[in-house]
Formats: structure tokens, sequence, C-alpha cells
């Protein structure tokens, strides 16, 4: 279990997160939605220690994090896929694979795992992870790095940014394997009706706060009705 107490963000004399506490329970799909600048993707920074908070504590199965380094959170078992894409000059999509496998696989296997984030295994085992592949192609390895690592608490952060239809019907079946197949904990940052539908739970942030927080059922059909002005969509991108 993750848990955030009373966390607070500023920059440039402007509060990005107000007062944050929330519990992330273990076995849960958890999506934080909220419009754009409304500190979803600040949450997510500091929870991974990109961002260090002003105020406040993180607590990951009982062991304070607040302080600790990105690699640390890492081994402790937090994973986290970026809005944009880490790019790795002179590393091939199978030696990334590897290493986050932590031995060499063989190639069958690292085939199924990029052939269940629609990737050509035979075109792409020996790519590099540089400005040659899109950042839809990277951002489908990075899920299928965060699928193979299968880590105790994994958080995506707008993964359906930049990628066509085709991978996106193709993510939502990811991520509802990735719901069905484990025990652990999956929090995803998004707008997207389709994913929405795929939680156990549902955050709204508004301005730096949390605005409501409950089961899909109760929160969900209050966002459809925002749908009208176009801030949450079925599919693609928005």
């Amino acid at each position: 279990m993750l848990e955030i107490k009373d966390v607070c963000f500023s920059r440039d004399g402007k509060d990005i997160l107000k007062n944050i506490n929330l519990k992330f329970e273990n076995n849960k799909v958890i999506v934080i939605t909220g419009a754009n600048g409304s500190g979803k993707s600040t949450l997510a920074k500091i929870i991974m220690g990109i961002e260090k908070p002003d105020s406040g504590s993180i607590y990951f199965n009982g062991i304070d994090i607040t302080n600790m380094k990105i690699n640390e959170r890492a081994n402790l078992g937090i994973g986290f896929a970026f809005q944009q894409p880490v790019k790795f000059k002179g590393i091939t999509v199978e030696d990334i694979l590897n290493i986050t496998a932590g031995k060499k696989l063989n190639r069958s296997e690292i085939c199924q795992y990029l052939s269940d984030v629609g990737l050509c295994t035979k075109d792409y085992l020996t790519r590099e992870l540089d400005s040659n592949l899109s950042g839809g192609e990277l951002k489908r390895i990075e899920i299928a790095m965060l699928a193979l690592k299968n880590s105790e608490f994994t958080l995506f952060d707008e993964p359906e940014a930049g990628i066509d239809l085709w991978s996106f019907n193709s993510l939502i079946d990811i991520f509802e394997n990735m719901k069905n197949n484990t025990k652990n904990t999956i929090v995803i940052i998004s707008h997207q009706e389709r994913i929405l539908n795929i939680a156990d739970e549902i955050v709204v942030f508004d301005n730096g706060s949390i605005k409501e927080i409950g089961k899909k059922s109760k929160v969900l059909p209050k966002l459809l009705i925002s749908s009208k002005n176009g801030r949450y969509t079925k599919e693609g991108n928005e």
C-alpha cells in the first residue's frame, strides 16, 4: 500500500498541490483524473521521487520513502511510465527488456511481451531506443517493460497520449489483463472514458486539491455529464 500524507508542493510562488491525502490499496486499479494543470502529473513525479514535496510524507508498505531516490523506490517495487518516454541511444529494445527482467530472456519471451503491446517483434528487437522511434512506439515499449517488471505499485501518466486508435485499443487490453492477472496496485492518470471504466476507484483533482474520490459506480456517472464539454472522451486522443 502507498500512502500520501499532507503533501504540499509549490513552484514560482504558485501552489500546485495542497494538502494531498491519499491511500492506494493493494489489488486495485485507481484512475486519477481532472483538468490539465490540476496537479496530477506533479503528484506522479513526487510519488516516483522526481520532485520533492515542500511538506508532507509518502509511505510505501509502511516505509517512509519521502526522501528516497528514484532507484531506491524502484527497488522497493514502484514502477513509473513517463508521459514522455525516455530515450536511450545505443540501447536496443532487446537490451532494455533484458535489463528490466534482470536476466537474459529468450527471444520467444521478448516476442510475447512486444506482441502484447502491438509491436512486430521481428522489426523491433534490434532497434535502438532513440529518436528513430515515434513517441507511441516508445510508450508501448515502456508499457511492455512495466508489464515484464510486474512491480507491486505501477503508475502510468497519461499512457494514451500520442498513440493512435489501434494502439489505444491494445492499451486497454493490456490494462485489463494487468487488472485480471495481478494482486498489485495500478494507478493511471487519464481523461479517457474507457480507461476510467476499468477503474475500481476514481480520484478527481481540481486546482491542486482532491475534489472527489470514490468507487467508479459513484464517481464516473458524474464525470460523464462533463463529457458534453469534451473533457472526457471515449477513445483516442483529446
